[in-house]
């Protein structure tokens, strides 16, 4: 729709003190209800003549009546006034309320771990959080259709303008193996794979992606059986001392259940040629688009780091008998 330019509308005062004068019946009247002086009312009346370049009030007749031109701005200024006040009354009640609506969507182990941690830090703020889980490429949908206002994923890069990605923290794999499986010392995770078969996370899962890579780059040729979309199931195969996993601290975390029937140790403990496995670890970001929501991303991204970092010293480490340091990588 065409409009003019700002500077040819009238003001709200003008508005409001042609609707007292048409409600009052004459301007004497006008200017004690609007509290100021009938040359002030008067005045008012002939600027806005002028900003509409039309007469309003029949000055003839006494006393004054509006014209058919006044009337119809009497009738329009009314509904004006009316949408201005429910505007106001509207954006206040937002700030009142203390509930502005944010929806948040984790990855499911992040979810289930860091979520309730989250939700507890914000219950006291004007952030109502709704928070979903899914896994990493519906999520990056779902901000991208503007179905989430963020998104906690484990993916560096976005397709669509305007969105940002900051990142939080990062989080080595783990071996996961049953607590009754004994051995005197590790060589490949082939050689592991003769004694107990791998059960991997889906190759449908950017998690399940990593893993299958990262065995191919050490030419670790392990035969495919047991995949699981879910954490549950594949610790619940573990801890029965049916296999091993490759996995991650916040998805042990989430599955902790298990953790009592289950041994970890890190991907450095194995060796290929003499040589240990080296690290490999994902990353996790926070997206969300640019210039909104003010500086509630900000504030989350360092909410969500810090909260990280000490359920691992407090909680994680000592659950899994490893050292703060071996789950927590530093950015270097």
């Amino acid at each position: 729709m065409k409009t003019g330019a700002p500077e040819n509308y009238p003001d709200w005062d003008l508005l409001a003190s042609w609707v007292a004068v048409v409600e009052a019946g004459s301007i004497s009247d006008a200017a004690s209800r609007l509290a100021i002086s009938q040359a002030g009312v008067s005045q008012r009346i002939k600027v806005l003549e002028s900003v509409l370049d039309t007469t309003l009030l029949d000055r003839a007749t006494r006393p004054a009546r509006p014209t058919a031109a006044g009337q119809r701005l009497f009738e329009h200024a009314t509904v004006l006034l009316q949408g201005a006040s429910q505007m106001v009354e509207s954006v206040r009640n937002v700030t009142r309320a203390k509930r502005v609506v944010v929806r948040l969507g984790c990855v499911d182990s992040f979810a289930a771990t860091i979520g309730p941690l989250v939700i507890r830090a914000l219950a006291g703020t004007a952030h109502h959080i709704r928070l979903w889980s899914g896994i990493t490429p519906t999520l990056d949908a779902q901000l991208e259709a503007r179905q989430l206002d963020i998104a906690v994923t484990t993916s560096q890069q976005s397709q669509t303008p305007g969105i940002r990605r900051h990142k939080l923290f990062s989080e080595p794999f783990l071996v996961a193996l049953p607590k009754s499986f004994e051995v005197d010392h590790f060589s490949t995770l082939t050689e592991l794979s003769r004694h107990l078969q791998l059960i991997r996370y889906s190759a449908r899962s950017v998690i399940g992606q990593q893993v299958d890579a990262y065995l191919a780059a050490h030419t670790d040729n392990i035969e495919r059986t047991c995949e699981f979309d879910a954490t549950d199931p594949m610790l619940s195969l573990v801890s029965a001392g049916l296999g091993f996993a490759i996995t991650t601290p916040l998805c042990l975390w989430q599955s902790r259940h298990h953790v009592p029937g289950i041994r970890v140790v890190p991907l450095s403990a194995f060796s290929q040629r003499g040589r240990p496995y080296e690290t490999m670890s994902r990353t996790f970001y926070i997206a969300f688009r640019e210039g909104e929501l003010g500086r509630l991303p900000n504030d989350l991204h360092e909410m969500l780091r810090l909260t990280f970092e000490r359920q691992v010293s407090r909680d994680i480490a000592a659950a899994l008998s490893l050292k703060p340091h071996e789950i927590l990588i530093e950015d270097v």
